[in-house]
């Protein structure tokens, strides 16, 4: 199922959900009690039992979103910033007080967001442009057209080491008003690369029906993307591509395959596994499902909504933060976040 045509079941899977074995007893509106280990963290391989923090829980740490997206960690101010798309908003959630106050409304439907090599903040916004936050604030944008035709949404964003701003454009910021402003489609759903200095954009993947969430690897030497948009009762994969030179992709091929659901936002570790946000597979499936590098299904993290992005944060880089429906979740981990962001 496509993320943009639950609607009709949304609220039976969700129920579904929240009556799960794994969340019994658990009241997410209040603080955590849960006995160790927590039974919302599964190992599906042996390799998965290394990244399990025995003592740590699954945590909510907000709600009231009605799209949460786009998480980012900002070590230096010790918060997090996340989108609210259909809110049109960017809240910022605070390490040291728990706290979520708004960081920027409107936000032109701000959806992924990263940091440059610089620290600025870089955003994709359905409002149809691609923009950077300075570091006083001013907003400057890096790109609305694209030989001469509107982008479609750009939607997820990662920054290689070499400067490049690589960014997907699916398009679903105009496929209705609840997440930006229905419009005609202008161009393909494709990948691009803007380059440091000149900020011209180039096409790197044209072959994806919608181009979603990506990463790089740790070395950088391979780049995944997810696709949420093939035809009904295809497969909802993740595919990897080889980084040429940091500037061009190769050898395309499938990574994984989701299965019943859909992946949307995915992050690496520092040893190479794909952490990915899992939505719209029903009970036992919704949340973040972790695969080695051989695209082996070695964990899960489930949640009692469906995962929209993820990233890792915190002081050493070893908390994952969830960006889930309507809330915000984090769970400590054995695992580091890629250096790249």
């Amino acid at each position: 199922m496509q993320r943009r045509t639950f609607v009709k079941s949304a609220a039976a899977t969700a129920a579904a959900a929240l009556a799960a074995p794994w969340a019994s007893g658990r009241e997410w509106d209040k603080p955590a009690s849960v006995r160790y280990p927590d039974p919302a963290i599964q190992t599906l391989d042996p390799r998965f039992d290394k990244y399990r923090q025995g003592n740590a829980a699954v945590e909510r740490l907000w709600t009231g979103a009605r799209w949460a997206e786009g998480p980012v960690w900002f070590g230096d101010g010790r918060y997090l910033l996340f989108s609210d798309i259909p809110n049109d908003r960017i809240l910022r959630w605070t390490e040291e007080s728990g706290e979520v106050s708004v960081f920027r409304q409107p936000s032109n439907h701000a959806n992924g967001n990263t940091r440059d090599r610089q620290g600025r903040l870089i955003t994709c916004e359905h409002g149809r442009r691609v923009t950077r936050t300075e570091h006083d604030g001013t907003v400057t944008v890096l790109l609305e057209r694209f030989q001469g035709k509107r982008l479609n949404a750009p939607n997820d964003v990662v920054v290689h080491t070499n400067g490049s701003i690589w960014f997907t454009d699916p398009g679903y910021g105009i496929l209705s008003d609840y997440e930006g402003q229905r419009a005609p489609q202008e161009l393909p759903t494709n990948v691009y690369r803007l380059d440091p200095q000149s900020l011209e954009a180039t096409v790197v993947v044209s072959d994806m029906s919608r181009p979603n969430g990506l990463c790089f690897s740790p070395d950088e030497s391979k780049l995944y993307i997810v696709d949420t948009g093939p035809p009904p009762g295809k497969p909802h994969p993740i595919g990897v591509y080889d980084v040429v030179d940091g500037k061009r992709l190769a050898n395309g091929r499938l990574f994984v395959d989701m299965g019943a659901g859909s992946s949307d936002g995915i992050r690496c570790d520092a040893d190479g596994n794909v952490w990915s946000a899992a939505g719209w597979g029903g009970e036992g499936y919704v949340g973040v499902h972790v695969f080695a590098p051989d695209g082996k299904l070695i964990g899960k993290i489930l949640l009692p909504e469906a995962c929209a992005n993820l990233c890792f944060g915190g002081e050493k880089r070893n908390r994952l933060f969830m960006a889930a429906s309507q809330s915000l979740y984090a769970l400590y981990v054995n695992a580091q976040g890629a250096q790249t962001p």
